[in-house]
């Protein structure tokens, strides 16, 4: 091989790795990005030290009520449940999740609840009616026992501070699976 040849292989593979690895930049930062579960509100759903995707490239509008979300906080970042949109009036009454006056269905509960009751607690106390301001969400996680969320901390959530849509876990490879 000559010089130019090994001079063009090179240039080559340098600009290969290049176009590689800004493609990997474009993709972590603007499309998917992992993200580590840190604590237990929201268990059994996502356990603590997994490692989830996020759809970064979402828009707020195609959220759906139940979608599991990343919230930037002020010092940390937060897993939670979308519950309530702009202008949801949220309730919770009995254990039970009203919206707009109507019952919610939170099927994610099922497991929690049953603990929450053999120990002859609810798994969510009562509150509201409260109204979801405009440009804000109404989040929660779903171990309600041990989550700190928009009833009790975190308050009603921009819409801008929403990172991204959670879409599977991927580590511990065991434990792969799309999130629900």
């Amino acid at each position: 091989m000559d010089k130019t040849s090994t001079k063009n292989e090179l240039k080559s593979w340098v600009t290969s790795l290049v176009f590689a690895a800004l493609i990997a930049f474009l993709v972590r930062t603007y499309i998917f990005s992992p993200y580590i579960v840190e604590g237990a509100s929201m268990e059994p759903t996502l356990h603590n030290h997994e490692k989830i995707f996020v759809e970064k490239y979402y828009s707020v509008d195609h959220l759906n009520r139940g979608d599991i979300v990343i919230i930037k906080g002020t010092d940390e970042n937060y897993v939670k449940r979308v519950i309530g949109f702009p202008g949801d009036q949220i309730e919770m009454k009995n254990d039970e999740l009203l919206i707009n006056g109507k019952g919610f269905k939170e099927s994610y509960l099922t497991k929690n609840r049953k603990v929450a009751n053999i120990n002859g607690q609810r798994l969510t106390g009562d509150f509201g009616p409260l109204t979801v301001p405009d440009g804000h969400l109404f989040v929660m996680g779903d171990n309600r026992l041990h989550s700190m969320d928009s009833r009790n901390g975190l308050g009603y959530i921009q819409q801008s501070s929403i990172i991204g849509k959670s879409e599977f876990v991927y580590f511990p490879f065991k434990n792969f699976r799309e999130i629900e």
